[in-house]
């Protein structure tokens, strides 16, 4: 006789922001299962009008970020082994953004904020002019590339409790992006940047809770940009006072 099949035991969020629900699947467990695994399983064989999102699938464009059991990460990195409490796994959108459907976040406030804190490049040249050599060793250099693997996949942004109680707050994401064009000096913004996180919703509403670091799948550091951040503002402050 054939041994029972070892299955899971998934509740997933459905509907969106105005109406949800929570469904219950048996999912067979699998050696090397992920949670994307599980969530693809559910939308190809029980049911397909379960909405997510995925792409790359090893960790490289971070579409698949969900809430799993409470916490935000990346679907396609996360064995189920590791996370499923007595075989039981929670799947839910990620926190602190609207929902489209099902496990599919609104994405647009997080770039949104991304944009308000002055996240684009700033340009100090043409085309038309030489390309200037960047010393890889240079400090500046060295503190900008310290956030320059983020890939906006808001895990980030899901685990700060400060985004949770403050709709305006920024956000660790966008004020990563802010810090790494401010020590970068191919840039040109850093007025504009400098005002921009000083405001409401910036810097200086992080209270230094650390989720940000601890959740980042690519071990960024989004706790020492805002900390950076806190000290630029407060010095260009002073300055002005100063000069005034």
């Amino acid at each position: 006789m054939t041994a029972a099949q070892e299955t899971l035991d998934v509740t997933v969020h459905r509907g969106t922001t105005r109406g949800a629900c929570y469904d219950s699947f048996q999912v067979p467990a699998h050696e090397s299962q992920t949670v994307l695994d599980v969530v693809s399983w559910i939308q190809q064989f029980a049911d397909p009008t379960l909405s997510y999102r995925f792409a790359c699938r090893v960790g490289m464009c971070g579409s698949c970020a969900m809430m799993v059991n409470g916490t935000p990460r990346w679907t396609c990195r996360t064995h189920v082994k590791k996370v499923a409490a007595d075989g039981k796994l929670m799947i839910e959108p990620l926190r602190n953004l609207p929902v489209i459907k099902d496990l599919a976040a609104d994405m647009d406030p997080f770039f949104d904020k991304w944009t308000a804190a002055q996240g684009q490049h700033h340009p100090s040249q043409t085309r038309h002019d030489p390309i200037e050599p960047i010393d890889p060793g240079d400090p500046l250099r060295v503190e900008a590339d310290l956030g320059v693997e983020c890939i906006n996949c808001a895990i980030c942004y899901a685990a700060c409790d400060t985004v949770a109680g403050n709709p305006d707050y920024l956000g660790p994401a966008a004020l990563q992006r802010a810090w790494t064009l401010l020590n970068d000096s191919r840039d040109d913004g850093r007025g504009a940047i400098l005002d921009a996180v000083s405001g409401t919703g910036g810097c200086h509403n992080c209270h230094s809770m650390g989720s940000c670091t601890q959740y980042c799948p690519n071990e960024l550091n989004p706790m020492r940009a805002i900390a950076g951040l806190k000290r630029e503002t407060a010095k260009s402050f002073f300055k002005g006072k100063r000069n005034a």
